[in-house]
């Protein structure tokens, strides 16, 4: 794991390409995400206005851009990059172990908007699939974290409301596509068994998280 502190967005980048998969905050296991390898200037702060402040967070989009990395809910449902280097073995495997959804699922309707569209975000998203009533929030979200799982749906870009002065707040919304309109058709079919492309990502893993359990591991892939 690395030693020496992040302390920019271009430095990050670098660490993704370099690491290859990356937890944007702690998962638990020890020096593994964005959050523990970047200096306490990058970290949330709490501001006297009532403010805040996060560099980290900031930078998400600027990483998907600059690197051309994935990022989304893919380990234990949770936000992650991984670099395009290893994107094509991520959603080979993954693909393999959660079949395409069902013809007339809601699964199914989410990948037809998305397609359909290029890009929306998660708001436009819901409602353009008919999840507009109350408490459809968190139902809605559910389906996306298995599709992000899936190797299905990721995220392209942030998008941020502006206030009257024309600057950006809040925490930002993901815009959603898919790996195929990303990064293109090929890099999510590898000329790979899906099986090899665990164990090329099981070698990898073993590499970059050499103390942690082979059930960890096994965990984190499936």
């Amino acid at each position: 794991m690395r030693k020496e502190l992040l302390h920019s967005c271009p430095e990050l980048i670098d660490y993704v390409n370099e690491i290859g998969f990356l937890p944007l905050l702690s998962m638990g296991i020890a020096g593994w995400s964005a959050e523990e390898v970047t200096d306490e200037d990058c970290q949330y702060t709490r501001l006297p206005d009532g403010g805040w402040e996060w560099p980290l967070w900031e930078w998400k989009g600027s990483v998907l851009q600059e690197s051309g990395c994935a990022y989304g809910k893919f380990f234990d449902r949770k936000a992650a990059f991984i670099s395009h280097e290893w994107w094509p073995d991520f959603c080979n495997y993954r693909r393999s172990i959660c079949p395409r959804p069902e013809e007339d699922s809601i699964e199914e309707s989410i990948l037809d908007a998305l397609k359909s569209e290029g890009s929306l975000i998660t708001r436009e998203l819901r409602a353009a699939c008919g999840f507009t009533g109350p408490k459809m929030r968190g139902k809605f979200d559910a389906y996306l974290k298995r599709l992000e799982m899936g190797g299905y749906i990721v995220t392209e870009d942030f998008v941020y409301p502006h206030d009257r002065h024309g600057r950006e707040y809040g925490w930002g919304w993901s815009l959603l596509t898919t790996p195929e309109a990303r990064f293109g058709r090929e890099a999510c079919h590898p000329d790979r068994t899906p099986q090899e492309s665990r164990e090329r990502m099981l070698t990898h893993f073993r590499k970059i998280l050499p103390d942690t359990p082979e059930e960890v591991l096994n965990f984190l892939l499936k």
